[in-house]
Parts: C-alpha cells; structure tokens; sequence
C-alpha cells in the first residue's frame, strides 16, 4: 500500500474530533485522494507531530498563515513572540529570522516555519518551557497539553492577538510577576551607559570608576539624594543609591557595590529576584490547565501553609508540616481532587515505615510496639503468637502494621483523602508542637494539618447546613468513618519559593528541598539547547 496516504491518515487523524476528517478518513485506502501538491506536503512534514496534525487536521490541510487574508496571524505571532523576555522565556527558542508579516510566500515551507514556531510557544508559554516531572522525581504534576483545533479555531474565527494573549496563564499572580519582571530588567542600564569595572567601591573609594558607576545607577534612575561634590567620590549619597538599586534586585542592600551588585548592574548576572520570578513563573504555567479561580486547596509546601481559596481569595489557611528533606520523605508536588473527610482514621503504617522502623523491635519482641495490630493481606488481626517474626525480612515481611483509632493514633483524629498513586494525603497529628516551629518539615511525605477539625467543617460545608455538627457526630462513634464530600474540590500541592501575595508584595520562602536550582538548571538547559 502506498506510505502516502498511510503517513497522511496518521496526520489526520492525530486531530480526532474534526468535521473534514470523516469523510477524509473513510476514503483511505482508496488511491485516487483529490490532494493538492501543498496539502500532500503539508501533510507529509506534520505527520509526526501530533499537536501540527491536529491544528491542520482541524483546516483541511489549507494554509493558516499564507496569503493576504493571513496577515493579522502572522503579524499577532511575530509580536506575541517578541514578548518572550516579559515572559521570562528564551527569544532563541523562536527562529523568526525572515518571517515578515507581509511576505508573499506561498510555499509549505514558509507555512510550516510559522506553523512551528506557533507550535513551540503555545507550548512554551501556557505549560512551561521544560517538563516539570523531568526536574525532579518528586515533581509528578503533568501538564494539560494545548488545544491545538481549538487555537485554530479562535486565531481563524476572531482575533488572533487576544487568541494569542489568551495562551498564558491569566492567573493574577502570574500578571503581577510579569510586572514584576519587566522592573527587574529595568535595573539593567541601557545600551550606552559605562561598565563598572570589576572591583569593591565603598565610601572613601575614589577614581573614574566610581564615576563611571554613579552614571550607570542614573541612566536607570537610582541617583544620589545629594548632589556629589566631586563625582568620583563614593560619598554617603551614592552608598544610597548603591542600597536603593540593591532592594530593588533583590541583593543585600549594605550600599557596598561588590561582585553581585555589578554583575546585575552590568547585565552580567540575571541576578537572584530575576531567576527567583523566572522560576515561579515556570511553575506558574505547568498550572495553567487548572482553574485557579475556582473553590479550591492550595498547599504551598515552602511556606508550610495550607489554604482554602475561593474565587482566588482566601478564606480559610493553617499551618501545616510537610515531608523531611530527605531521600523519600519530601512532599511530592501534583494536582488531584479531595473527595472524603475521615474522622477516627485507622493508620496503615507504610511498608518502608514498618521495615525501618518496627520489624527489628518485633524480632526482638514479638509484643513489641503494642499499640500495632498485625494485619494479614485478607484483612485480618493475627495474634502475635501465631507469628514468628525472626523468618522475616524487609523484603518478604508479609503482613501490614495498623493502628486502631484513637487520639494518640498517627493520623490523630482525622485524615482528608484525595486518592493518588503516590499515597500522599492530609491529616491531624498528636504531635501539636511542631506547629509553632519557623521550618516545619517533619513528616514521611504526607501533609499533617495545624487546624484539623476547622478544615473538616469548612470541607463538609456542602454536605450539610450544620457541617460541624456532622463531623463530631461521627467523630464520637470512635469508629472509622468515610464521608463522601458532596462538593468535592480540587487540590494543589505546590512549591513556589516565591510569589506575591494578597497585597501584591513578593513573599518568598527557603527552598526546602532544593527544588528550585533544578528548575532554573532545567530551564538554561532548555534555552542552551535553542541558542
């Protein structure tokens, strides 16, 4: 059989839900298909890329971005592109060398070099310009994929500038570090103005250069309050402007201008409040498929804080502790959906928890950690005698260690469960201090919560008109129990070391896990690859 109309079916079909392609598709194999030269080779180039399939799939193989009708969408790609830097996004990933709004072109290849640098920032500035599970193995968040037909449809149909505008996540947080970035290039001098050489300039050095530094913190406006009497004197007034330039990137603000100050000021350096915006911003985006406006759970893990945000504002947040910075125990990062509230829990002691933990004490003592019933996999409480623990294992211990409930139980008195692969939930614990430390990463992984019993009214609330009520109805049968959320709502563990926050004011928080040096090594990597 011809590859041709092989390679052409598995174009098209890439783009499923398409009204051309029915009729397309049940012609194949037939051999007389009416394709024009530029559909055949159109087709042909996209066959492997299944996103270019769907989109053209979605206009019959016709050309989107040639001839005069096209113009608006080539003109509203270029510019979009050019905005990449507001993005905090590599210009170099977008190849637009001798694409021209107003080029004549009409072949596949001028086509198709429009088509992918659409392709690659669609990509890029609505899910990210890496993929976060490729960050860290504890990164599992996937990204909701852009629709492809549907851009088509908004970039043919109506504006292709606002279609275009429409791709980036329109979350306020993310418009306000895009300001936030567009200041933080502003404390690059422009074109023109002198390089500092490198050195330590503080009050009492003098020379040229110190001149030559005083010029470059006025062309961007960080002037001395006083008028120097002798310009190359590093006074009083300048250690001020040198403070004034570091508050605002984000430095030390000692009025010292050192190595990092004047690699910022030089452009040498994107500088530590720049890379921390970019990040976050990339963050920002593999969320951009969620509704954040929505009633929803926001745990943010460095700031050790959960929150209940509704139309994305708060109304409701406590304290909570999260996984240990060690090898297993972090917090995980992904989005699920709560589903059950769950007074009275029992505690199932995780497998790697009862090998390192609790099976050497059970070899040495068979009643050993008393407050553990020994469960077999049918579910059922085998009596310790009937157990002879020294034949076991880590590897081939056969039984699950489970906790009654209880107030002293591990969970404490409720979990809240959105079941997910990695086994990651919230729950209350006896262990109430932790929750006035400043770092508060204590856990296995899971997600112990400072307000438990308030979550859980504020959870049922679409359950019953006395939520409170409910919950300690429950609560006091001392049995487990599972309460379907009538409501259930979406849940966000997230790790964003900065961000603003409701006054619009950067907060930022310590990179517990080290996440963030693996995302903006992720990122140079990425835009490395394209330069």
């Amino acid at each position: 059989m011809n590859e041709f109309p092989n390679r052409l079916c598995r174009a098209l079909v890439a783009g499923a839900a398409l009204a051309v392609l029915p009729a397309m598709v049940a012609a194949f194999p037939a051999p007389k298909l009416d394709f024009s030269e530029f559909e055949m080779q159109l087709a042909q180039s996209v066959a492997g890329d299944p996103g270019l399939a769907a989109f053209y799939g979605a206009h019959g193989l016709k050309p989107v971005f040639l001839g005069p009708e096209a113009a608006p969408r080539r003109a509203a790609l270029l510019d979009a592109v050019r905005q990449a830097p507001l993005h905090g996004l590599p210009p170099q990933r977008y190849d637009t060398s001798g694409l021209d709004p107003d080029t004549p072109a009409r072949d596949v290849g001028t086509e198709l070099r429009f088509a992918r640098v659409l392709s690659r920032w669609a990509d890029d500035v609505s899910n990210g310009l890496v993929d976060p599970a490729r960050t860290d193995g504890m990164n599992k968040r996937e990204v909701i994929a852009v629709d492809m037909p549907a851009l088509l449809d908004r970039m043919t149909s109506g504006d292709p500038a606002a279609a275009l505008a429409a791709l980036e996540p329109q979350d306020p947080a993310y418009l306000q570090m895009k300001e936030m970035l567009a200041k933080q290039a502003s404390l690059v001098a422009p074109p023109g103005a002198p390089d500092v050489a490198s050195g330590l300039y503080r009050i009492g050095t003098s020379g040229p250069d110190v001149a030559d530094l005083r010029q470059r913190l006025a062309s961007i406006g960080f002037e001395a309050a006083t008028p120097p009497v002798d310009p190359q004197s590093f006074d009083e007034g300048l250690a001020g402007a040198v403070a004034d330039y570091q508050r605002a990137a984000g430095l030390p603000d000692d009025g010292v201008a050192g190595p990092k100050t004047l690699a910022r000021l030089n452009g040498a350096d994107t500088g530590p409040q720049t890379r921390r915006l970019m990040i976050a911003m990339e963050r920002m985006r593999w969320l951009n498929g969620h509704d954040l406006s929505t009633r929803m759970i926001w745990v943010n893990i460095p700031s050790y804080m959960a929150e209940i945000r509704e139309g994305g504002q708060t109304v409701f947040e406590t304290r909570v502790v999260v996984g240990k910075p060690e090898a297993d125990w972090e917090t995980p990062e992904f989005s699920d959906r709560m589903e059950f509230v769950v007074p009275n829990p029992r505690w199932n002691v995780p497998r790697s928890i009862a090998a390192q933990s609790y099976l050497s004490k059970l070899r040495a003592n068979r009643y050993a950690v008393s407050h553990l019933d020994v469960v077999d996999r049918r579910g059922r409480v085998i009596p310790r005698e009937n157990i002879d623990f020294n034949q076991y294992t880590d590897r081939n211990f056969p039984y699950t260690l489970r906790q009654k409930p209880s107030a002293d139980n591990a969970l404490g008195q409720v979990k809240f469960m959105f079941p997910n692969p990695y086994n990651i939930y919230l729950h209350d614990t006896p262990s109430k201090g932790l929750f006035g430390n400043a770092t508060r990463a204590y856990s296995h992984g899971c997600v112990r919560v400072g307000r438990p019993f308030d979550l859980a009214y504020e959870l049922l609330r679409g359950n019953s008109s006395d939520p409170k009520g409910l919950f300690q109805r429950a609560l006091s049968t001392g049995e487990e129990r599972w309460i379907k959320l009538d409501e259930p709502l979406p849940i966000h563990l997230v790790y964003f070391t900065t961000i603003p926050g409701p006054d619009g004011k950067l907060r930022t928080y310590p990179d517990v896990y080290g996440r963030d040096a693996r995302v903006w090594n992720a990122m140079q990597k990425a835009a490395e690859a394209n330069s």
